[in-house]
C-alpha cells in the first residue's frame, strides 16, 4: 500500500523502495524522538520551578526558627486571632511590631501550605520590606500588615506563571502599581499564591505546582481561579489578601471557603503590571480587589489603595478616594432581592441563605424589593461566552502550546478543539433534547467576523443599560442575590463552567459586587438535596447535585451587589448583612 502511495508521488523509474520506507521511518522516528525531548524539556522546566518553590520554603522555614530563638515568647495564637483592623492599632500604637506579625504570619502560613499547597512561592524580599516599614517616618494605613497576593500580580523579581510552563522564565521587572502602593502604605507582600492552569478554571489545580485543597475540607475545592489565596487566608495563614475577578474568581472561593470578598468595578484599582494569559478582552474586563476574614478589612484595604500615590501611578484609576462617609452610613437601604437567576438554579443552602438574609434585613428596618434580572441565559451564553471564546476558542488554545494541561481543563481543551462548523451542527441536534447545552455550544463557535464583535460590544452596552434602567425604575440603592456554593468536590468545577452564571453577570455589567458568608450547611439542607432537580433535567443539573453533596458545615454565602463606582456603598451593605448574619448565630 505505502510502496504503491509512493510511486504515485514519485516519477516512475525513481523510486527506491527500501531507501524510501527509511526515510519515511526515519522521518516517524524522529518526530517521535522531537515529541519526546519537548516533553522532557517541559518536565525539566516545571521540576526546577517546584525545587526553586522548595527551596524558598527552606529558607522561610530557617527564617522562623532564627525570630523563635531569638522571640521564643510570642503569643501566636492571639496574634493570629486579631482582627485586622485591632491588628493595624496595635501595630500603629506600637504594643506589636511588624517584625513579630510578619514571622507570626509566615510560620502559620508554612503550616498551612504544608496541609494545603496553597502557596506557589514566598516572597523573600518581605524581610527587605520589613527594614524599610520599620523605617518609615510615616506609617500607613496598612503599616505592618502581612498580604498575600495571587500568582500573576506583579512582583519585582519574581515569575508571573498564570500556572502555565511558557511563564516560566520570564520574571517581572517591577512591582504592579497595586504592590507600589501596598508596599508605600506599609504593608508587607510575603507570599504568592497558587493559581489554576491558564486562570480560566474556578478550581485550583496546575501541572507545575500541583492541586490546591480546601482547608475547611481537603475534599472539596478551595475556588479559583484565586483559590490559593482562598485557602491560605481560610486557614489562618493570611490576614489579607488580592486577587482578581473576571468571572466570578474572587467572589466564588470566598464563598467556597467562608471570607468576605469585593470585586470592585474593574477600573476602580490599577491592573498595571498584572498578567493574563490572554490579554485585550476589554468587553468584560478585569477586576483586583481584596479578600479577607471581615468586611471592615476589606473597607481599610480600599481606603489604603484608593489614594493619591495609586492615582499618581496610573492616571487611568480615576481620583475618586475612598468615601468614608457612605461607607459609615446608617440610613435604611432600598433592596432588590432574587433567590435564582433563571438560567442555573443553585442548591437549597444558597437559595435558603438568601431568604434567611432578607427576613433578616426587614426585621432590621430595610426596605426588601423583588427583583429579576433580565434575561440571564441569554447574558451567559451571548455576552459572556462569545466574549471569551470569540474566535472559537483558539487564542486560549494558544497558551498551552509546548504545555502539559491540566486534567480538569481537558474537557473544556477538547471542546475549543472541535471545528465551528461541527459545533454548531451538534448545537442544532441538541437544541431539541438540552437547549442549554446546545446554546452553550452555539456560543463556542464564536463570531465570524468584526462587524459581528462590534455588534456583540453594542449588545454588551444595550443590556447594561437595561439592567441600569430596570433597576432605577425600582429605586434600589444595593441587591442582594445568591452565588455559588457549597464548595464543589474536587475535579467538579471543570464539567461545570457555567453554573457561574450568578457570578459572571455581575462582571458583564462591570458593577461592584462581594460575598459575605452567612450560615453553614445543615443536614436538612443535604436531605433537601437529594430532592434538586434544577430547571432543564440536563446532565448539567445532576453534576451540579453531585458537586455539592457532602457540604455538611461547609460555608454559605450570598452576594451583594451596588451601581458602578459605588464600592463604598456596596461594602456598607456587606456590612450590614454580615452584623444581621453574626447576630443571628450568636442568639
Amino acid at each position: 500500500m505505502i510502496q504503491q502511495q509512493l510511486r504515485q508521488l514519485l516519477p516512475e523509474g525513481k523510486v527506491h523502495t527500501p531507501a524510501a520506507l527509511a526515510l519515511l521511518g526515519g522521518s516517524v522516528a524522529a518526530l517521535l524522538v522531537w515529541k519526546w525531548l519537548g516533553k522532557k524539556m517541559i518536565q525539566k522546566k516545571m521540576e526546577e520551578a517546584r525545587r526553586t518553590r522548595d527551596e524558598g520554603m527552606k529558607k522561610m522555614v530557617k527564617a522562623v526558627q532564627q525570630f523563635r530563638e531569638q522571640v521564643p515568647s510570642v503569643q501566636t495564637d492571639a496574634i493570629l486571632s486579631l482582627p485586622l483592623l485591632e491588628l493595624t492599632r496595635r501595630l500603629q500604637e506600637g504594643s506589636l511590631s511588624p517584625r513579630t506579625v510578619l514571622y507570626t504570619y509566615l510560620e502559620k502560613a508554612l503550616e498551612v501550605t504544608q496541609q494545603t499547597n496553597c502557596l506557589r512561592h514566598f516572597i523573600p524580599e518581605c524581610e527587605e520590606q520589613l527594614q524599610a516599614v520599620e523605617g518609615h517616618k510615616e506609617k500607613g494605613l496598612l503599616y505592618g500588615i502581612p498580604v498575600s497576593i495571587k500568582d500573576h500580580i506583579g512582583h519585582k523579581g519574581h515569575l508571573a506563571t498564570c500556572g502555565l510552563v511558557q511563564c516560566l522564565g520570564t520574571l517581572m521587572d517591577e512591582d504592579s502599581v497595586l504592590v507600589k502602593v501596598l508596599k508605600r502604605q506599609g504593608a508587607i507582600p510575603f507570599a504568592m499564591t497558587n493559581v489554576p492552569q491558564s486562570l480560566f478554571s474556578y478550581d485550583c489545580s496546575n501541572p507545575i505546582f500541583g492541586r490546591t485543597l480546601n482547608p475547611l475540607n481537603p475534599q472539596k475545592s478551595p475556588g479559583g481561579s484565586s483559590g490559593g489565596e482562598a485557602a491560605l487566608m481560610a486557614g489562618g495563614g493570611s490576614i489579607l489578601g488580592m486577587g482578581s475577578d473576571m468571572g466570578g474568581s474572587i467572589r466564588l472561593p470566598c464563598s467556597f471557603c467562608g471570607l468576605c470578598g469585593l470585586k470592585p468595578t474593574a477600573e476602580r484599582l490599577s491592573l498595571s503590571g498584572v498578567t493574563g494569559p490572554v490579554n485585550g478582552i476589554l468587553a468584560v474586563p478585569c477586576a483586583l480587589g481584596p479578600m479577607a476574614r471581615d468586611v471592615d478589612s476589606l473597607a481599610l484595604c480600599m481606603k489604603a489603595l484608593l489614594c493619591q500615590e495609586m492615582f499618581q501611578l496610573d492616571p487611568t484609576v480615576p481620583p475618586i478616594p475612598f468615601n468614608e462617609e457612605v461607607y459609615s452610613s446608617s440610613t435604611p437601604l432600598r433592596v432588590g432581592y432574587y433567590d435564582t437567576d433563571g438560567y442555573f438554579p443553585l442548591p437549597p443552602c444558597m437559595r435558603r441563605a438568601v431568604k434567611e438574609t432578607r427576613r433578616a434585613l426587614q426585621a432590621a428596618g430595610h426596605q426588601l424589593v423583588h427583583f429579576s434580572p433580565p434575561r440571564v441565559p441569554y447574558v451567559m451564553t451571548e455576552l459572556f461566552m462569545k466574549t471569551f471564546f470569540a474566535d472559537g476558542g483558539r487564542t486560549w488554545l494558544d497558551v498551552f502550546t509546548g504545555d502539559i494541561a491540566d486534567p480538569g481543563l481537558k474537557p473544556l481543551i477538547n471542546l475549543c478543539k472541535i471545528p465551528r462548523l461541527v459545533k454548531k451542527l451538534l448545537a442544532l441536534l441538541l437544541k431539541p433534547l438540552f437547549p442549554r447545552l446546545a446554546e452553550y455550544l452555539s456560543a463556542m463557535a464564536g463570531m465570524r467576523s468584526v462587524k459581528e464583535m462590534w455588534n456583540h460590544h453594542h449588545q454588551i452596552q444595550l443590556y447594561r443599560s437595561q439592567f441600569i434602567s430596570q433597576w432605577k425604575e425600582l429605586q434600589l440603592d444595593v441587591v442582594l442575590c445568591p452565588v455559588l456554593g457549597p464548595a464543589f468536590t474536587t475535579g467538579y468545577p471543570g464539567k461545570l463552567l457555567t453554573a457561574i452564571s450568578s457570578t459572571m453577570l455581575y462582571n458583564v455589567l462591570n458593577f461592584p459586587a462581594g460575598v459575605v458568608p452567612v450560615s453553614t450547611v445543615t443536614e436538612a439542607d443535604e436531605e433537601e438535596l437529594k430532592l434538586y432537580k434544577g430547571c432543564c433535567d440536563d446532565p448539567w443539573d445532576q453534576t451540579l447535585k453531585q458537586a455539592v453533596a457532602g457540604a455538611v458545615g461547609m460555608p454559605v454565602a450570598v452576594q451583594c451587589v451596588a451601581l458602578p463606582w459605588q464600592e463604598e456603598l456596596c461594602l456598607r451593605f456587606m456590612k450590614e448583612v454580615e452584623t444581621l448574619s453574626h447576630d443571628k448565630r450568636v442568639a
